[in-house]
């Protein structure tokens, strides 16, 4: 003890003794004019964040009385990374969390499972409230489902008379996004799904608030028993902007499910011709689009593109929730269809109606955004990870007998592990990641993280992909995934493209990109170049790189290896065919090597036999938002 006390009086002697020399820093002279660090005046997006905008709660009437017992808190501690136990008992987390989410639940009966389960005062004032309240207690899950259903299809609310318990509902959603949101860290978006379904065609929009709670607590979701028709959506949301001073937009979905009326020529209840008034309305509105989704994928079609040999992927095209499809819908419910066709509205109306930028996300009923194809939750808890024979054969679809003795069911097994919204922003915050998706700097995955970069411009040379500022370069003499070329005097443009694979997952196969153009005639046409491929491949004549990559995928044991492809592919690509008067778009499909899909990962996972027909592997992708060439008038 003596000797502590005295070599702590030491020490304090030392520092009494020892004079304190003044530290002197050099003046920089006329501060204000020195510019030695590049980021203070940097205001480009120089992140990408990954998220899902559509994912259901037991808040979804869908989701709540088919079993789902998680409620916007699951999904949202989920979304950041916690371990949560789904419904059916099974314990699952996120490899890495996501940046955010839209808890976009139906807003058709708002919460009537919550309310269910917790005998709400209000709801059994209502006689058809306590008649679905006492057949779910009593069990009778079907009987209550089907006396809800038969509602949605007449277009008939039941509860019309107690407005109050949408209201309540809502605002106990809104409360549970505001508690979530982190801004900085993660993003808990206030949104809703207005689900427009006629005649059993899927036409369902996510509305989503740049706003907290305080606006959106200004009113009540519109639902699909107001109306049908996105028309009257887009008013209300114009209503609300105009009352709540705050700011919304609308990204449809499923046009696979469509039946041809996701991108028809005419109006959906006038049945008049496209306008150019409907067409600066829906791209206000509705500026973005989900194309890739559990329910199929939505970029391509074989029928339509018989020369895209990955225009076959995930593919869902025998009919809506309630009708058999006819071969004529199909081009009007597919992205790069809908995409040439706007191409051609420009050219009659002076207004693109369907000038969309890309996103993908999950529909997720499970309150679980899982999207990798090794923890893949099913659409809804029947779906959930089992032996049970409902894992691979629940119907989605196809609910409605056809009168010509049709099935055109799609089971369970034939969902997707997909996908995600990636959003090049500033910051993780609502409005930064709103404000992306409203300028459409957005790209569309199948789940995985893969992140893709692209510029294009009428300056840019192979040289720049190698620059340390490539992406300050880029936004300085060009225009990102989104955004408009400016006319050209002659000269094609020249794009700038990375693409960098998902830290944990596959290595890449090929970097395309899609180009559309309408002609003087007003015809359409695509074409996609191969711009880097991965591996000794060589790129012929027609700019396709026609062997395979190869697969490494051991069916048997459910892995794969990175022996083949590339961590990262970069091109610089100027467009050989490029016509200065015509209009046209670009976008890039970024390829993965093959992987497991998830019901690969079942059979081995649960011992069932593998369907026979869903290939065991799957090639995951990425897809831009393109970038418009508009030629001088």
């Amino acid at each position: 003890m003596k000797t502590l006390i005295h070599s702590v009086s030491l020490m304090l002697a030392m520092l009494i003794t020892v004079p304190l020399v003044a530290q002197v820093f050099p003046e920089v002279k006329d501060k204000d004019e020195v510019t030695y660090s590049p980021y203070p005046e940097q205001n480009y997006p120089n992140q990408v964040f990954f998220g899902d905008t559509h994912v259901h709660t037991s808040y979804s009437t869908d989701a709540g009385m088919f079993g789902n017992v998680l409620g916007p808190e699951a999904a949202y501690k989920f979304a950041k990374g916690e371990t949560v136990v789904s419904s059916n008992g099974v314990k699952t987390r996120l490899a890495r969390p996501l940046d955010f989410i839209v808890v976009a639940d139906h807003s058709e009966n708002l919460g009537l499972a919550p309310m269910i389960a917790e005998s709400n005062p209000e709801l059994l004032k209502s006689e058809w409230g306590k008649m679905v309240h006492d057949l779910v207690k009593a069990g009778k899950y079907d009987e209550a489902y089907a006396q809800w259903g038969s509602g949605i299809s007449e277009n008939i609310d039941p509860l019309k008379d107690h407005t109050s318990l949408n209201r309540s509902m809502w605002q106990r959603i809104t409360s549970f996004a505001e508690e979530y949101n982190a801004p900085g860290s993660f993003t808990a978006f206030i949104g809703f799904e207005w689900t427009s379904s006629p005649g059993g065609s899927n036409l369902h929009r996510n509305v989503i608030f740049r706003d907290g709670k305080q606006r959106a607590d200004m009113v009540v979701p519109i639902s699909g028993y107001d109306s049908q028709d996105p028309e009257e959506l887009w008013e209300w949301m114009k209503d609300y902007e105009a009352t709540a001073g705050g700011k919304l937009l609308a990204i449809p979905h499923n046009g696979n499910l469509s039946n041809g009326l996701m991108f028809d020529d005419v109006t959906l209840t006038d049945k008049k011709p496209l306008d150019s008034d409907y067409a600066t309305r829906r791209m206000k509105w509705e500026p973005i689009y989900e194309v890739t989704q559990m329910k199929g994928d939505g970029e391509a079609h074989p029928m339509l593109s018989p020369k895209d040999e990955f225009a076959d992927f995930e593919t869902w095209d025998k009919g809506s929730f309630a009708a058999a499809k006819e071969p004529e819908m199909i081009p009007k419910e597919y992205a790069r269809e809908a995409l040439k066709r706007g191409l051609y509205y420009t050219t009659t109306l002076g207004v693109n109606p369907f000038k969309f930028g890309l996103i993908g996300s999950t529909d997720t009923h499970t309150s679980l955004a899982t999207t990798t194809e090794d923890n893949y939750f099913g659409k809804a808890t029947p779906g959930e990870p089992s032996a049970h024979n409902m894992r691979f054969d629940e119907k989605i679809t196809g609910f409605l007998p056809d009168p010509q003795g049709r099935d055109y069911s799609m089971l369970h097994y034939k969902t997707s592990a997909s996908g995600l919204a990636a959003v090049w922003a500033r910051e993780n915050t609502r409005e930064a990641i709103w404000d992306a998706m409203a300028r459409k700097e957005t790209y569309a995955t199948t789940g995985t993280r893969l992140r893709v970069r692209v510029f294009a411009g009428y300056g840019f040379s192979e040289k720049d992909l190698s620059r340390s500022d490539f992406a300050d370069f880029g936004y300085t003499n060009g225009v990102p995934m989104g955004g408009d070329l400016s006319a050209s005097s002659g000269n094609a443009p020249g794009f700038l493209v990375r693409a960098l694979r998902d830290p944990d997952g596959a290595n890449l196969d090929r970097i395309q990109m899609v180009k559309g153009w309408v002609d003087v005639t007003g015809k359409t046409h695509e074409r996609i170049y191969d711009i880097a491929v991965s591996g000794d491949r060589q790129v012929n004549d027609e700019g396709r790189a026609t062997q395979a990559v190869g697969n490494t995928v051991d069916v048997k044991n459910a892995t794969f290896d990175n022996s083949i492809g590339e961590p990262f592919l970069q091109a610089f690509w100027q467009d050989p065919d490029f016509d200065a008067s015509q209009h046209a778009f670009y976008y890039v499909r970024v390829i993965e090597i093959p992987t497991p899909r998830w019901t690969t990962y079942d059979a081995k996972i649960f011992g069932v036999e593998l369907p026979e027909d869903v290939p065991p592997s799957i090639q995951e992708r990425a897809y831009t938002s393109p970038i418009w060439y508009t030629p001088v008038k």
